[in-house]
C-alpha cells in the first residue's frame, strides 16, 4: 500500500451526531483516492465514521502502511491528533489535509504530523508519495502546496499548488471503497429515506466574512454538466437511493450550468429527491421551477441574520427582503425552505437578534437551524476580532469553534436569546397554520418569555461585571421543523 487515506470522524463516539444521524460519506479523500488509484498508487481507504480509534490502530497494524493521510476539520481535530501519535508510534509519515491545518501547520508539525498539504490534495499526493519512497523528508523544497520541518527545525511553507482545473478530467469519487450501503441503511432507520452526497463543483467566489476557504480557495470551477449527470446515473442505477443531497456550495450558481445540467439529467431519465444549498440572489422563479421540476424538495439559505446591518457587516452580499421573498416562492413551488442562522456576529445588537427573529417570522421558513458566531483562523473575521480572541488551555485541548472572544455576551445569553427565538417564530407559525393545541401554544409563550428575561438578565450581568471575557463558540444546533 503507498498510502492509507483516512478521517477523523466516528459517529458512535460523538453524543451530538447520535442524535443527528445523518452522516454522509468523506467526499474528499474519495475523490483523492480515485484520482491517485487512476496514477497507478495502490490506495487504502479507513473510513472511520461506522468504527473506532481501535479500529484504526488495527489497520495500522494489519496493513503496515508506510504512510498516512489524514483529512482534519474543526469537528474531527481531537481524533486526529490521536491518530497522529497512533502513526508516529509506528513510524508512519503522516500527512495531513483539509481545512483545519493550513492555519495551523505549526500546531500541527509540533504535534508529529510530518507534512500539512494546503489546498486539494490530489496533485499535491501525486508528486508527494513518490517522493517520500525515495528520500524521505528532504529535499522538499520544490514540491508545491506543502507546509514542512526542515532540518533545522524551521518551518518551511512552499509555494502554492495551481488548482485542477478541468473537474470532469477527473474520475469519479472511490464510492466502492468503503460502505456506502451502511450510510444508507442508517438514513433509512433514523429519517425515512436513504440518501446518498455528490459534489459537481468546487469552491465559492463570494466574500462572507466568517467562511473558510482554506482548501478550495475564493475560485468556483463547475464539473461538465453531461459527466455531472452520468455520475448520478450511475449512482441511481448502483444503490438506487431515495434522494440526493448536493453538496455544493452554492448548487444555482451559474444558471447557464444549472439549466443545462437539468437537461442532461432529463435525458437520462434521471429523477431523484433531492436537497442542496443556493443564495437568495442566485434564485429567481425560472431557476425555482426548474429546480421543483428536477425533484428538489428542500433548499438550504443561508439567510444567517434578519437585520442588514449584519449581513453588511458579514459582506454576505444579499438583501433581506429578497431572502424573504425568495422564501415564500421557493414554498409555493412546494420546496421547502430551510434556514441557516446566525447570531453574534461582531457588532450585533439586541435590535438585530429581534430584527432576525422578525425577519425568521415573515419568512416562516419550514425549518431553520441556529449556530453562534465563532472565528476561523485564515477568516477576515478571525482577522477582525483577532486581538480580542483568547484560547481555554492548550491548541490541543480545542478547536476555533471553542475559542472565547473579550467583550462579547456570553453562551448562556445566547442559549437564552435562541430559547426566545425558537419558541417565538415557533408560536408565530402555530398560529398562522393551527393545528398546535392550546397546551403546546402556552409552552412556546412561557419559553418565549423565559428567553427575553434570561437575555435581560445575563446582559445585566455583564453590565455589572464591566464587560468580562465571554463565550461565542457555538451552541448546539436548534432544528425547527413545521
Amino acid at each position: 500500500m503507498d498510502l492509507l487515506l483516512a478521517h477523523g470522524y466516528f459517529l458512535y463516539d460523538d453524543p451530538h451526531e447520535l442524535q443527528v444521524m445523518k452522516p454522509y460519506p468523506p467526499l474528499g479523500i474519495l475523490y483523492i483516492s480515485s484520482y491517485l488509484k487512476s496514477r497507478g498508487f495502490d490506495i487504502g481507504v479507513f473510513d472511520s465514521t461506522f468504527k473506532s480509534l481501535s479500529d484504526f490502530e488495527a489497520t495500522l497494524d494489519r496493513e503496515k502502511p508506510s504512510m498516512v493521510g489524514i483529512y482534519v476539520n474543526m469537528m474531527t481535530k481531537r481524533n486526529a491528533l490521536n491518530m497522529i501519535q497512533l502513526c508516529k508510534s509506528r513510524n508512519i509519515y503522516v500527512i495531513l489535509g483539509g481545512p483545519d491545518p493550513p492555519y495551523y501547520a505549526q500546531e500541527y508539525l509540533d504535534y508529529g504530523a510530518d507534512i500539512v498539504v494546503k489546498g486539494e490534495g490530489e496533485l499535491t499526493l501525486e508528486e508527494l508519495i513518490p517522493h517520500l519512497t525515495q528520500h524521505g523528508l528532504t529535499q522538499l523544497e520544490n514540491i508545491q502546496g506543502i507546509v514542512w520541518r526542515d532540518d533545522m527545525g524551521n518551518t518551511v511553507t512552499n509555494f502554492p499548488r495551481p488548482q485542477i482545473q478541468d473537474l470532469s478530467a477527473h474520475p469519479w469519487p472511490d464510492r466502492e471503497a468503503i460502505d456506502i450501503p451502511e450510510y444508507m441503511r442508517i438514513w433509512k432507520e433514523n429519517h425515512g429515506a436513504s440518501s446518498v452526497s455528490v459534489i459537481q463543483a468546487r469552491g465559492c467566489p463570494y466574500t462572507c466574512t466568517w467562511c473558510s476557504h482554506s482548501v478550495f480557495g475564493n475560485t468556483h470551477r463547475r464539473r461538465n454538466p453531461a459527466d455531472a449527470a452520468d455520475e448520478v446515473l450511475w449512482i441511481k442505477e448502483t444503490y438506487n437511493p431515495d434522494m440526493l443531497w448536493y453538496a455544493d456550495d452554492v448548487f444555482t450558481i451559474n444558471f447557464r450550468w444549472f439549466f443545462q445540467y437539468a437537461d442532461e439529467l432529463d435525458k437520462r431519465g434521471v429523477r431523484i429527491p433531492f436537497e442542496c444549498i443556493s443564495r437568495a440572489d442566485r434564485l429567481n422563479k425560472k431557476v425555482i421551477s426548474r429546480l421543483a421540476d428536477m425533484g428538489c424538495y428542500r433548499l438550504w439559505n443561508g439567510s444567517e441574520s434578519g437585520s442588514q446591518q449584519v449581513l453588511d457587516a458579514m459582506k454576505r452580499k444579499v438583501k433581506v427582503a429578497d431572502v424573504q421573498a425568495k422564501t415564500h416562492m421557493l414554498q409555493e413551488a412546494g420546496i421547502e425552505a430551510g434556514m441557516f442562522i446566525m447570531l453574534g456576529y461582531h457588532g450585533e445588537t439586541i435590535k438585530d437578534i429581534e430584527d432576525t427573529v422578525e425577519h425568521l417570522k415573515i419568512c416562516n421558513p419550514d425549518v431553520f437551524l441556529t449556530t453562534v458566531a465563532y472565528p476561523i483562523k485564515g477568516t477576515p473575521y478571525y482577522a477582525e476580532v483577532e486581538a480580542d480572541v483568547l484560547r481555554s488551555g492548550s491548541w490541543v485541548d480545542n478547536a476555533d469553534r471553542d475559542l472565547t472572544i473579550a467583550g462579547r455576551y456570553s453562551k448562556r445569553f445566547y442559549s437564552f436569546a435562541t430559547r426566545w427565538m425558537v419558541n417565538e417564530v415557533a408560536l408565530n407559525r402555530a398560529n398562522i397554520n393551527g393545528g398546535v393545541t392550546r397546551k403546546r401554544k402556552l409552552k412556546m409563550w412561557a419559553n418565549t418569555k423565559i428567553g427575553r428575561l434570561g437575555m435581560a438578565l445575563t446582559q445585566q450581568q455583564r453590565e455589572n461585571q464591566g464587560n468580562p471575557v465571554h463565550t461565542t463558540g457555538p451552541i448546539s444546533n436548534v432544528e425547527v421543523v413545521g
